[in-house]
This record gives structure tokens, sequence and C-alpha cells, in this order.
């Protein structure tokens, strides 16, 4: 069919494929013609935003990719660092948001399933699993049924698959209500002599289908998550794909295996778009073709068409690209794993992928129409802020009622400085997630050094399971480490995308520097609402500032990531509601010995409690803090600006502090200040704390601000008084004036007292009143509904 004649799809059959008339015409006029059905919907998945990053791709070229460790940057399944002693790691965080939203279970899982593929097809085996999780208040049933399922889906990939879940963070906000986040992270120790790259290579090589067998499961799973949630994305189950963990496990040790005997040229895992994207990407990463026969291809349901196979993501699939002549080694190995492998394919010089069915042509495009030169969008960016923003930043902390060290007013009723502190505990967002991650086999391979819940980062033992090559150490006398943590606050990036942006990238190093690890590289999430809409580009391009500015600062490069756009949940009345601007980061670190780290809890009574950077007499701002949208039911304020040279020394003090011995514990202040870290030491230790804050009243701002306030790239530490000497002398060679000493860690009888200058008491709650709050928030709002939905 001519490019001239009519076109054989209506225009509601190409939006149904997320395509614009416009794209649609583009088509048209690189193959020359009209495109069959399924080249149709290989142009759908491949032009959509969760393939090509069309709106994206030109904001993301200012993140700083190159440093002196980074040996896989963007581009590949997966990022790749070096860790010294020829240990290298690869890690990568994926997003799997709109099918959590449609089948949180199976969204969740297949997320865990997608982003450990991307890891072993590098070569490495996977060593742990964060995820990053948002979702509605969780005072409302639908949400608290998303929740389940989610925490459930993840619990059951991971420890079905034997990767420990490690850490994460979980946030809970009504902007979230129809539209949950599902960000899973993984790392992963390189196990092969060479990197797996994905392009394709050697013209005549055979190309290897292994792994699962396909269906029709996760049908347009791209498209579907380049769209906006409605009531009939509720229906749309079938783009909802459905994992199998044991066979992963199988799929993990097979290519491990086949990788090793130097028999694959290229491999790429089958995620989203399936085959489409994996042989057009491969070919032209290689600059070659590729013919594929779907006859070849092992499938678990009859009389699927074209259309089907190529769109299908169906899970645990791969394509390898194999040395012509070693083919049946590989496929003896997958089988002996029980596994599907054929060969279905060739290399060929044309730059193509042909796709044939029953003897004939099903398919042909230039692999650089759907993989490289793929619609590209520059969109204008306001040229100030939203209303909506600068409307916030009107707010002053003036507006708020009067306090006293009795406490302030909240509508005509007097409210302590104790009972503030226990509701924001109580708070789902800051309470403890121990209802999640004890879902979550954390300890699996046994090499989890710290437990979730036990430090501001997870830390994991780098314990090769067999001889890698160029190791330079005996396994036995490995003391290697690496910390990872995912971060973001995402009302600091609404209120301010390009500030709060940076404080994404200060607290996640912060968190690494409190474990004791050096911040080494970062892997992002970009979830956001949609770019074609000013506010949406505006927040989207703002973040992207933001972080490229705090990733060069703190010498953190980006190797890779995911963007998620489209977040938005169309009302009854078809109006989109976006999402906050959540621009997740996933960052890891070094320990050079794990021997010499800490978590966030007090170690022993007696210890000297110190504040690291801005000491309380500065002046922090509550804007967009926690405790005045809880308190205060108040969305306003800026975030606080990030001091980069400030942070970078804390953190160094921090870290060089540990490693000294000197160290015993160490906790950010990130949500609701230094008030609620103090209480989350004492919580983690079960020992409380005498805390004197020596400010003179000419110095004294408001006392919410004082114990409520969020950053000033605050850290605080304990340290024994033995040391107490030399860590303040050095403490005032790097740090100045910008530390303070706080108050003395008492016993597990001790109460947690803030008191003033003049001993006038803030704070005296007893440990196991706030423990109770803290550890039991998530739980009791869930037994609420339950019990009331039983009832």
């Amino acid at each position: 069919m001519t490019a001239t004649s009519a076109a054989p799809f209506s225009p509601e059959e190409i939006a149904a494929e997320g395509l614009k008339p416009e794209e649609y015409a583009e088509i048209v006029r690189r193959l020359g013609r009209h495109p069959n059905k399924a080249e149709l919907g290989m142009f759908g998945v491949m032009w959509s935003e969760h393939c090509c990053y069309k709106n994206s791709r030109p904001l993301l070229k200012q993140f700083p990719t190159d440093g002196p460790r980074i040996l896989v940057g963007p581009g590949e399944n997966a990022g790749v660092v070096d860790l010294g002693d020829g240990l290298q790691l690869a890690f990568k965080i994926e997003s799997h948001n709109h099918p959590s939203a449609v089948e949180p279970f199976q969204g969740a899982a297949t997320g865990v399933g997608g982003i450990l593929r991307d890891i072993f097809t590098m070569g490495a085996r996977p060593i742990a699993l964060l995820n990053s999780l948002r979702f509605g208040s969780l005072e409302d049933a639908k949400t608290q049924r998303l929740f389940s399922g989610v925490v459930a889906g993840i619990a059951h990939y991971g420890n079905c698959v034997g990767v420990p879940t490690v850490g994460g963070e979980v946030y809970f906000d009504s902007a979230y209500s129809g539209n949950p986040l599902v960000n899973v992270m993984a790392l992963g120790l390189m196990e092969t002599p060479e990197i797996v790259k994905s392009g394709a290579s050697g013209l005549g090589n055979p190309v290897l289908y292994v792994g699962s067998t396909t269906g029709r499961d996760g049908m347009r799973g791209a498209s579907f998550a380049s769209a906006e949630l409605s009531n009939e994305s509720m229906d749309d189950r079938p783009a909802v794909q459905v994992g199998d963990p044991f066979l992963e496990k199988s799929l993990i040790e097979a290519c491990l295996e086949a990788f090793k005997t130097g028999a694959v040229v290229a491999a790429q895992d089958m995620g989203a778009a399936g085959i489409t994207c994996s042989t057009s990407e491969m070919a032209a990463k290689g600059g070659v073709g590729i013919e594929l026969d779907l006859d070849k291809i092992p499938v678990r349901e009859l009389g699927m068409v074209p259309y089907e196979y190529l769109l299908s993501e169906s899970q645990e699939r791969m394509l390898f690209v194999a040395h012509k002549g070693r083919e049946q080694e590989l496929i003896d190995i997958f089988h002996r794993w029980g596994l599907q492998a054929v060969v279905a394919g060739t290399v060929i010089a044309e730059p193509i992928v042909k796709i044939l069915f029953q003897g004939e042509i099903a398919a042909e495009i230039p692999t650089e129409a759907l993989a490289e030169n793929t619609p590209l969008y520059h969109r204008e960016l306001l040229t100030q802020p939203p209303e909506y923003a600068l409307k916030a930043w009107e707010w002053t902390p003036e507006s708020l009622p009067s306090c006293t060290t009795a406490g302030v007013e909240i509508s005509g009723s007097l409210q302590s400085w104790n009972d503030i502190l226990l509701t924001l505990l109580d708070t789902p967002t800051i309470a403890s997630k121990r209802w999640v991650y004890r879902q979550y086999d954390h300890q699996v391979q046994n090499n989890t050094v710290i437990l979730p819940g036990g430090a501001d980062a997870a830390v994991v033992r780098l314990r090769p399971l067999e001889a890698i090559p160029n190791l330079k150490s005996t396994i036995q006398n490995l003391k290697l480490g690496v910390a990872a943590t995912v971060d973001c606050n995402p009302r600091y990036v609404y209120l301010d995308p390009y500030e709060g942006a940076k404080a994404v990238v200060a607290e996640a190093a912060r968190n690494l520097s409190c474990v004791g690890a050096e911040p080494l590289a970062v892997t992002d999430n970009l979830n956001f609402g949609s770019p074609e809409k000013p506010i949406g580009y505006w927040q989207l391009a703002e973040a992207c500032r933001g972080l490229a500015e705090g990733c060069r600062e703190l010498a953190t490069p980006v190797t890779g990531g995911n963007v998620s756009l489209y977040n938005e949940t169309l009302d009854s009345q078809g109006t989109p509601q976006p999402i906050y601007p959540t621009p997740v980061v996933g960052m890891v670190g070094l320990i050079p010995d794990i021997t010499k780290i800490c978590g966030q809890g007090w170690q022993a009574a007696g210890d000297v409690i110190y504040l690291l950077g801005l000491p309380l007499a500065s002046k922090i701002s509550l804007g967009a803090s926690e405790y005045l949208a809880t308190i205060h039911g108040t969305i306003a304020g800026k975030p606080p600006r990030v001091d980069f040279d400030l942070e970078r020394r804390v953190q160094k003090v921090c870290r060089e502090g540990i490693r000294a011995g000197w160290v015993h514990s160490a906790h950010d202040c990130a949500e609701g200040g230094v008030a609620i870290a103090l209480a989350e030491c004492c919580i983690a230790s079960n020992l409380g704390a005498e805390i004197n804050l020596e400010i003179p009243r000419t110095q004294l701002q408001r006392l919410d601000e004082l114990l409520f306030g969020e950053g000033g790239a605050r850290i605080l530490v304990s340290v024994p008084s033995k040391h107490q000497e030399i860590w303040e002398s050095y403490l005032q060679e790097h740090l100045g004036k910008e530390w303070q000493k706080l108050g003395m860690v008492g016993n597990s009888d001790t109460d947690l007292g803030v008191l003033t200058a003049d001993n006038q008491t803030l704070i005296k709650v007893r440990i196991k009143d706030i423990s109770d709050r803290f550890y039991n928030a998530i739980s009791r709002r869930l037994a609420i509904h339950t019990t009331t939905s039983q009832s």
C-alpha cells in the first residue's frame, strides 16, 4: 500500500497505539508506505515515552555521566562502576507504576523481575534490591489495597528468586491516590570476564531466544505506561505482565553460565516492548540488522498473530547473539536449567528488523526508525514559575500561631511539643516501615551487614560466590562493602523543582555518609506528570537541572535510570490529576572496611551527642516541612536551599569520624527535623537522651523552627566520651562553627528530654511511648480498616 493511498487505520486505531496523527504521518514518510498492523504496533511501543524518552531526552543530556570509576554509563541495560580490587558493581533503577496501579501484586512483582534482568544481562549476579514507593493516604481503603498488594508482590518475587530486599523508602500523600509509584533498584556483582553489552555484531551470527515461553500477557505494556490512568485503565489487565520468580532464578544461573563460555556476543532482556524492543535495540546499537522468524518462538498460547508476538511482554525472556557454530553449546546450558532455547534468527547486513511469520514477511522496518531516530520534542519552558509555586512561596512563618515552651495553639487547642512529636512519629511517611520490610527476606545470601531500619542506608558485604577474573584479593580477606540508598522528598520538588531536586541528591549522599560510605554514582527514576502541559514540563526541566547540578557538585555521575511520565489520574470529570514531581535518586557508595561502619541508634549510655551542620541557632525555615504539612495542614513555603560546600565538609567529617572509630552512630536530620531525628536514634537503640539547647534567648527563633525545621546539611552523631577531646578538635579544624554539642545518651530507663538554656522542658517523652507510635503507625491503620470492613 503506497504512502498516497488512504490510511488503513482509523484515527482511533492509531491513537490506541499511543501515536499522534503527526507521528503516524512521519511513519508513512519513513517507510514510503502505510504500515501494517504489526508494524503500527511496533512503532507504537518503540515511540512511546517509556521506550524512546521523546520528551525527556534533551533534558537528560545535561547529566554528568563520566568519572574515574564509571565503566558503563547510560545506554546499556545497567550502569557499572569500578569498586577496586577487581570488583565491579552493576546497578539500575526502574519503575512499574501503571501496572501496579491496575494489578498491584503482579505489577510490583514483575517490576522486581525486570530490574533483576537488567542486572544479570550485564554479566552480574544480583546481590541486593531496594524500592522507593509512593501511595495515597493510608486512611483510604483503596490505598490500603494497593499498598498491601505492592508490598506482597515485591516480597513474593524477591524472596522466591533469592535476592535480599535490603532497603528503601515509602511515602504517603493524597497526590498519589490514583497513581502509586513503584520504583525498584537492583545491585549486582560482575561475575563474567567481560561486561556483556547489547549491541549485535557478526554477520551471519545466530540470534537465540532463551528463557520462558511467549503469551499474550503484558500486551502493549510500554504504551500503557506512557498514558494517563483512567477508569478504563483499570480494565486493561492484559497490559500487566505475570512473573515467575522460580523460572527467573534458573534464568540467572543459565545466563551467567552461558556468558562465561565466551560464546555470547551480545544479550538483551525482553522487557518493555518485548521482541520488538530487543531486536531493534540490539540491531541499532550494533549498526546491523536482525531477521527473526516468529514460527521458531516457543509459545504458551495457540493462534497468536505477529502483532501479539511482537508486543507481548511475557516475562523471563532474553535475546542473545551467539558466535556462529557455538549455538548448541548455549542451547544445552539452557535446557539443562529447564528453560527454552532456540535459534530464532540471524544477524544481517541491512540495518532493518525483518520479522517472518508462516513463510512471509510480517514486518520490515529500518532499525534506526525504531530505536535511534525516534521523535524528539523540544517543549517551551515557562519564562517564570507557575502561579501555584509563586503563591506557595509567599508563605511566611508569621502566618503561624505563636508558640511558647508549652507548645503551639492548633485550632483553638494547645498542643504541647510532646503531642506534636508523637503525632509526627505516628505519620505513616515518618513512621517505621517495619510492617513492610518484615515481609521481605533481607538476609538471603548472608551478606546483609545492616538490617532494614537500622541505618540511613543499606550495607552489603561484597563476597563473590566464585572466582572472579582479575580479583586482587582473596575472598577470605575481602572487607569491601557497598552501601545503597533511594531518596526523594517529593514535597520539596513540588514546591521548588530545582532546589528540591538538588536536595534529593544531597540527602542520598548524606545517607551514604552516615554509614561511612563514600558516594560514587547515581541511577535516577524520573516520575512526573504530563510533559505536554506547561507546568508538568517546567517541573521536569527544573528538576533535571537541579539533579544535574547536585550530581556535579557531589561528584556522583549518573550511570542511567528510567523516565516515567504521564503519571496522572483522570478524575470522574476527565480532568488529569498529576502526582507530585518525584525524581527518585538511587545512589551507591563504597565502604573500604565493613568493620568500620555505624547505624543510627545510640550505642552506649554516656556517649556525647553532636549536631554536625548548621547549629540550632541558625535560621531554619519550616517551608515545605513535614511539620507544616501534618500539624498545620499547609503545603507551602520554599524547601531548604542546599549549601554544597557545607554538605561536602559535613559528610566528609562524618565518614572520617566513623572510619577513625570516633563516631559510634550517625543519622541525618530529614523529615521532621532535629526532634524527629533524636527520637529515631532513641527508638533504634532503646536508649534515652538528655538534650540541652544552650542557645541564648537573643538568638532563639520560633521553637517549632528549632525543633522541626528541616535542612542545614545536618547529621546527628554520638561519640564515646573518651574520644570527645580529639573529636571536638577535629570538628573545630574542619567545620569551624558549623557543629554543636547537644547532650548525652542516657540508659534504657531514661526519657528523651529536650531542655532550653534556662532548663525549661520542651520535650519529655518515654522511649516506650514514642516507640509504640513509631513502630505501629502503619499496622494500626491497616488493622482498623480490616476491622471496619469485616464489621
